[in-house]
C-alpha cells in the first residue's frame, strides 16, 4: 500500500528569483510567500524534497495560510483561485454534466456559454497554470545544482508537474508561451503544435528517471504513461495529428503496471466505485487506482476548492449536511438531465439526490431545479466524518488521473484505429462496469462497444472529474447542435454556439502587458 506524500501547507517554496521573473513574463498577480532564502531550500536533498511538496500544493491548495490568507495569486477570492475548483468550473461547468446557482460574475457566463476575454475565471486558470510552470521552472534550475541521485527523481517530477500544467494551457487555451528558463523578457506566443512536442518530450524523457513506485501522492513512471495516454487520445483533436496507436501503447503499459482498479466495497453498501469518493479513500483500496490525486486531510490542507467545494458546493435544498459529514450546504451545483438519462437504473455510480428535486431545470439559480450529486462525500468507509471535527473542511482526496479513465482511453483509441484489441477494450469496460453494477448484468459484448457508448461510459464514470469539456470537443459536440443539452448557449433547450469557444480566451491583462500575444480567435 503507498503512503500518502506529506502535505505540504506549511512547507513554504523560497525561490525568490522566480516570482519577479517568471510571474512577470506571465502578467501573474503573485503574492511572494517565501521566508527562506534560496540557500537553505536547496542545501541538500532533504530541504530540496520540501521545495518539491510546494509544486504538488499549488494545484492542491491557494495559499500560505490555508483556506485564505497570504494567497498565491492576487485579484480574485481565494477559494475560487484552486486549481480543481476551476477544473471544475471550465471543464464540468461548462458541459451537460452541471450548472450553478451562483451569481459571481464570470460564473453563469460559463454554463451559458457566453464567456469573453475578461471573465475572471478563465483568466485565473491561466494564472494558476503559469504560476505552476514558474514554481516547476525554479525548482529545476536550482535543484540542479545538487548531486545526490535521489535529487534527479524530484527533477523528474516537477518536470512531469510542468509538463502536466501545459498540457492544461494547450487543451484550454491554445497557444500560449512556452517558458522553461528564468528569464526577465516577454516570451514570445508558441503555437499548439509546439506546446504539445514540449509535453511529450518531457514525457518520453523522464518516464525512465521517474521512480518505478513511489509514495502515494508522488508520480512514478506510470503516472508519466498516463498522461502520454491522455495527450495521445487528443492529439488529432489539438494537431491535427492521428497518434491514436500512441494511445494505445502507452495506455498498455499503465494497464499493465502496479495500478488496479479499486474493488473492495469496505462499506458494504454493493459497489466499491463509492470508496472512490469518499473521506479515507487513501487507504481504503481507491489508493491503488489513483495515478494522480490532489490530497486533503481537512485539517493541515485545507482549503475552499478541492473536495470542500465539491462536497458543500453540491448540498441545498432538503439534503442533511451531516449525512455528507459537514456543517452546511452551499446551495450551488446539481446536474442536467442529459446526464441523469445516461444511467440505467441497477447502475451504482448514478449518485444523485432526488427527493424534492426537479429532473427538468427552468432556473438555475433556484437549487431544487435540476438533481443533486452526491458523488464526493467527506464520510470514511466507517459512516464516519473527515478529519476537521467542525465538518467545514474535507478529507476525501481527489482523483486527477485513474486507472479507470486509462481503460476508457484504450477503448476509445481501440476504436478510433490505434491497433488495440476490443477484446480487451470490452474486458476493461466490463472490469469497470462490473463494480458499477455489483455483478456482471451490466456488461456488454464486443457489438456494443462503439464511439458513442464509450463517450457515454466517460460520463457515468468520470463525471465532475474534470474530463467532460475535453472529451465533448474531441467529439466534435461541444459547441455544435450534434448534441444539445439544457441551458447549453444559454437556452433552456440547448442550441449550437460559436466553435471559437472550443478554446477560452488569453486574459485580457496578459494581452496588454505582452505585445508578443495575439488574442484566440472570436475573442
Amino acid at each position: 500500500m503507498k503512503k500518502k506524500m506529506k502535505t505540504i501547507k506549511h512547507i513554504l517554496f523560497a525561490v525568490l528569483v522566480s516570482f519577479v521573473s517568471c510571474h512577470d513574463d506571465l502578467d501573474q498577480s503573485p503574492i511572494d510567500p517565501d521566508s527562506f532564502t534560496e540557500e537553505d531550500v536547496f542545501a541538500n536533498a532533504d530541504q530540496a524534497y520540501g521545495a518539491l511538496a510546494k509544486l504538488y500544493a499549488s494545484l492542491a491548495l491557494t495559499g500560505q495560510e490555508g483556506p485564505a490568507g497570504q494567497p498565491d495569486i492576487a485579484d480574485i477570492d481565494e477559494g475560487f483561485s484552486q486549481y480543481s475548483r476551476m477544473l471544475f468550473n471550465l471543464n464540468e461547468l461548462t458541459t451537460d454534466h452541471a450548472v450553478i446557482g451562483w451569481g459571481d460574475a464570470g460564473l453563469p457566463d460559463l454554463h451559458g456559454q457566453y464567456w469573453s476575454g475578461s471573465n475572471d475565471f478563465t483568466e485565473a486558470m491561466y494564472v494558476r497554470l503559469a504560476q505552476e510552470v514558474s514554481f516547476c521552472n525554479s525548482f529545476i534550475n536550482n535543484a540542479s545544482v545538487l548531486e545526490d541521485n535521489v535529487v534527479q527523481n524530484y527533477i523528474a517530477e516537477a518536470r512531469f508537474l510542468r509538463a502536466f500544467a501545459y498540457y492544461n494551457l494547450m487543451d484550454m487555451y491554445g497557444n500560449v508561451p512556452l517558458i522553461t528558463e528564468i528569464t526577465t523578457e516577454l516570451p514570445a506566443q508558441n503555437s499548439r503544435v509546439e506546446i504539445f512536442s514540449f509535453v511529450e518530450s518531457e514525457l518520453l524523457e523522464i518516464q525512465d528517471l521517474l521512480a518505478e513506485s513511489s509514495d502515494y501522492g508522488r508520480i512514478d513512471k506510470a503516472g508519466a504513461w498516463a498522461l502520454l495516454s491522455k495527450l495521445y487520445l487528443n492529439a488529432e483533436s489539438w494537431t491535427g495529428e492521428d497518434r491514436y496507436a500512441d494511445c494505445v501503447t502507452y495506455s498498455e503499459r499503465v494497464m499493465n503496471s502496479s495500478y488496479s482498479i479499486n474493488t473492495t466495497d469496505a462499506n458494504g453498501n454493493g459497489t466499491a466505485y463509492d470508496e472512490l469518493f469518499l473521506a479515507d479513500n487513501d487507504t481504503n483500496g481507491a489508493q491503488n487506482e489513483f495515478i494522480f490525486a490532489l490530497n486533503f486531510d481537512g485539517i493541515n490542507s485545507t482549503t475552499y476548492g478541492g473536495t470542500t467545494f465539491l462536497v458543500h458546493g453540491a448540498i441545498g435544498g432538503d439534503m442533511v449536511p451531516g449525512d455528507f459529514g459537514v456543517n452546511g450546504g452551499w446551495g450551488g451545483m446539481r446536474t442536467t438531465k442529459s446526464l441523469v438519462n445516461k444511467f440505467e437504473a441497477e447502475d451504482m455510480r448514478a449518485m444523485f439526490h432526488t427527493e424534492g428535486q426537479n429532473l427538468e431545470i427552468e432556473d438555475i439559480s433556484t437549487f431544487t431545479d435540476g438533481y443533486a450529486i452526491t458523488k464526493f462525500k467527506n464520510i470514511d468507509s466507517n459512516g464516519n466524518q473527515g478529519n476537521d471535527s467542525s465538518g467545514e473542511f474535507v478529507s476525501t482526496d481527489l482523483p486527477i488521473i485513474r486507472l479507470a479513465e486509462i481503460y476508457l482511453n484504450y477503448a476509445e483509441a481501440s476504436l478510433r484505429g490505434g491497433g488495440g484489441d476490443l477484446n480487451t477494450a470490452v474486458n476493461a469496460i466490463n472490469e469497470l462496469r462490473t463494480r458499477a453494477y455489483g455483478g456482471t448484468t451490466g456488461n456488454i459484448t464486443s457489438g456494443d462497444l462503439t464511439l458513442d457508448f464509450v463517450l457515454d461510459e466517460r460520463s457515468r464514470e468520470l463525471y465532475w472529474e474534470g474530463q467532460r469539456r475535453t472529451d465533448l470537443i474531441r467529439y466534435s459536440l461541444f459547441t455544435t447542435s450534434d448534441y444539445l443539452w439544457p441551458f447549453k448557449g444559454n437556452e433552456p433547450g440547448g442550441i449550437s454556439v460559436s466553435e471559437h469557444l472550443n478554446l477560452f480566451p488569453l486574459p485580457s491583462s496578459v494581452l496588454t502587458v505582452n505585445p508578443n500575444l495575439t488574442q484566440n480567435t472570436g475573442y
